[in-house]
This record gives C-alpha cells, structure tokens and sequence, in this order.
C-alpha cells in the first residue's frame, strides 16, 4: 500500500497517534494509500521546508510557505488540471477568491483549505476581567480606544499582561492596507477607493497614531518590555492577559471559535473590516512536491481530506463519541472529551463547509456567516503576484533593514516619530525606490487585465 507523507506547521496533537488511526482506516478505505502525517513547529515550519525545497528532499504534501516564490521556482506539481480531475467535489466547493488568489499565471499549484478567505482584525478581550471590573469596551474601534482599560488591569491586576504581543505582532492601521509582500515589508496599497499606488505604510498618519498608541503603551508597561524580542505564549484559557489581536473570519461564528478553545467566553471588537486578500486565500494553502512520485494519489487524498466529512471532522473535533457526537442535520453536540491540543485545527487541515457545526450555533449566525462570505468585498490585491526577479538582491537589503525596526515599532519599543525617518533613510539606501517602480509596474498591467 503506499504511503503519502505529508508535512503540517504546528504542535502535533496529544492524542495523535489514536486520531491517525482513525483517519488512517478512512483513507485507507476510500483510496487503498496511508497518510504519514508530520508535524513541524510554528518557529521551525518556515526554515526546515526551505530547506527540504531547496535540497529536493522526497514529501509528497506540505502546507505552503512562501508559495509564490517557491512556485514560480518550480518547486511545486503543476495541477491546474489535476484539481478538477483527481479531487472534484473538494474544488468545486471551494470560494473563488482561493482560486484568484492562489493562480499564478493562469495555473494553480495549490489547494487551499476552503474556510476563511474573508478576514480582519480583532481585538479579542478577556471576558472574566472585563465583568470582574464592569470595563465597557462598546467605543472600542482602534488601539488609542484601549489606553483606560489597559490602565485600570495594570493598576488592579498586576500579575496581568495588558495587552499579549510579542515578536511578530504587527500593527494595523484602522484605514485598511493590503501587503503584497506581507505586512512585515514596506509596501502596500488601499483596500478601498480608486487610488491603485503603492506606498510605505509607515509614512501615512493612520498607520503612524498605531505605532503612537503603541508607543505610549509600551511606556505606561502596558506591553510587555521584551515583547520585540519575546515568544511567550499567553494561552487563550488562562487569565494571564487581557486584550490581544487575533485575525478572525466568518467560520469563527463571532467570538464562538475562541471562546470554544479557551474553554470560556471571549468578546472582541473589529479595528478593520473583512475582506478577501491574497494572505488569506494563500494562508493556509497544500502544495504536492514537483518531485513526488505519486501526485495524483496526493492530489486524490487532497480531494478526500476536503469533501469526506467522516474523515476530516474526526481529525478537527476529535474522537468521535469521546470529545463529539452527531445529531441531525450536520449538528454535532460537543462532550466532555472535547479539549485543547486533543484534536486538529481547523483552519488549516481541510474544508471548513464540511465541518459539523455546534448544536449552539443558531441558523442566523449560519446565515450570517454564509452573507458574509458571499458579500465581502476583495482586496485589489487579490490575484496580483509580484515577480521579483530583477529586484532580489534590493528586496534582501530592505528586509535586512525592516528586520532592525520592524519588531520594535509594532510593540512600541521604537518612538515612531525618531525611529521611522531613520529607517526610511537606510529602505532609500537599500534600494527601495527601485522595488517600488518595479512593483508599481507590474501592478499596473494586473490592474489593466481586470
């Protein structure tokens, strides 16, 4: 029988071996092939399949990192026609703006996980020290508004993270940008209006009062004073923070996704609104190796991982029987069984349409979620991959140089005021205008094709 290897990013599951075997008797049932699934840590994921990509090391499936680039490099199977052959009812569920977002030149190397292809940003609050101390968060809308409740859970609870960031928290700003290169490179554009220029964020006002906020945050020992440099984990079920952001979209059902994780409620408050963008259509996103020796079996497993309901959702809740059981019309009731790092997540394992919905959810949230997907508008972005061939060696200058500052400005370590004149002396230094009229360019003639 053969054997697919696949590589996931995260912290495998407790009870991994028991939830494989289950899967594993599926699969093996509908396709006679067993899946060797390996996990591969957050802080490690990107590096070590760098390395595997570069080397030609033997897999058969990954979730994608850097997929662009390591598209156009050839490292991944062509399936544009494999899709719609070897994994059918999977693609033709899956929301267009996957498909828009993840064609690079007219061809798809990627499936991606049909769940959250619209998203924003929230700031998601504890909900037991929000009552212990009567806060009202309903003026909540960007990250000054944070500045009294972050002073009373400083002066009242001192054992208390205000607000839990560390390394690689990146600021948004409340007017709405999109990256495309990524939120952590100088370069973005305006997700409403008719302006199509590329700029610097860190040169506009909306995004210079978050890195203020954040400053006068990080001075009053609201933020952690090592969070540029920090990876503590603050758990969602432990009362040892009070806001923090999260990336929410409509499968999150409102605050229920969380609350479900931390075991208790949780309540947020939007500082962007949603729409359909390159990261999320390209975020959680399976690739099958160029170099695999059997791609339509990965793309068939692919297939089966996001149409097979029995498969994917004993992977996503668990143990059927011990942490969930079924009731009618696709409802499933949580049980006790049901714990953290017990069971899959479900952004980034397969088809969130297919997944059991908790007897709890009520049909105008399912409505809502359906209204949501359906009506959000896309990102400019979207569909756009910037070639960089002519400007890789000005685009590693700028990342060494945003790799000084970055860290430091989103958790207000830096003084924006002081901090990003400096920077954008060394980002002119390293090449930036060049990137800039290249990029500008390309984006041009995308626009021009829509």
């Amino acid at each position: 029988m053969t054997t697919l290897l696949m590589y996931q990013i995260g912290d495998k599951p407790k009870n991994f071996d028991a939830l494989m075997e289950v899967a594993n008797k599926r699969i093996a049932e509908k396709m006679n092939v067993q899946l060797d699934l390996q996990y591969i840590g957050w802080g490690d994921y990107e590096k070590k399949m760098s390395v595997i990509v570069s080397s030609g090391e033997n897999y058969d499936i990954a979730m994608a990192k850097n997929y662009v680039t390591n598209a156009q490099k050839g490292a991944y199977a062509d399936l544009t026609e494999l899709l719609p052959k070897y994994a059918s009812e999977a693609y033709e569920m899956l929301d267009e703006g996957y498909k828009k977002g993840n064609e690079i030149n007219g061809k798809m190397y990627s499936f991606p996980v049909n769940a959250d292809i619209s998203i924003n940003q929230k700031l998601t609050f504890n909900k037991t020290l929000l009552d212990k101390y009567d806060l009202d968060i309903s003026k909540v809308k960007q990250y000054a508004d944070l500045e009294p409740l972050l002073k009373v859970i400083k002066e009242k609870e001192p054992q208390v993270t205000p607000i839990a960031i560390g390394q690689g928290f990146r600021a948004e700003s409340v007017s709405g940008y999109d990256y495309p290169l990524g939120n952590g490179m100088p370069f973005a554009v305006e997700f409403e209006g008719e302006d199509t220029a590329i700029f610097n964020p860190f040169d506009r006002p909306e995004m210079l009062k978050s890195l203020n906020a954040m400053h006068r945050f990080y001075e009053a020992g609201y933020v952690p004073k090592d969070a540029d440099t920090s990876n503590r984990v603050y758990p969602l079920e432990a009362d040892t923070w009070f806001v923090r952001q999260e990336t929410e979209g409509p499968y999150n059902f409102g605050d229920y996704g969380l609350s479900v994780i931390a075991g208790k409620e949780l309540v947020s408050k939007p500082i962007t609104k949603p729409y359909k963008t390159p990261n999320a259509a390209q975020g959680a996103a399976f690739v099958v190796s160029s170099g695999s020796k059997n791609t339509e079996k990965a793309v068939e497993l692919l297939g089966l991982l996001n149409s097979d309901a029995e498969l994917l959702n004993g992977l996503v809740l668990g143990i059927e029987g011990d942490a969930w059981e079924k009731v009618e019309n696709n409802r499933m009731r949580l049980l006790d069984g049901y714990q953290p790092n017990m069971h899959m997540s479900g952004w980034n394992t397969g088809n969130n349409k297919i997944l059991y919905v908790d007897e709890m959810i009520s049909d105008e949230r399912i409505k809502e979620r359906d209204e949501v997907l359906q009506n959000s508008k896309e990102s400019p972005m979207l569909g756009f991959n910037f070639k960089t061939d002519k400007v890789k060696n000005e685009l590693s200058n700028i990342n060494n140089v945003m790799t000084q500052y970055l860290d430091g400005l989103s958790v207000g370590t830096l003084e924006a005021g002081k901090t990003v004149p400096e920077m954008n002396k060394k980002l002119a230094t390293a090449g930036y205008a060049t990137v800039l009229k290249e990029m500008q360019k390309q984006y041009d003639e995308f626009k021009a094709q829509q």
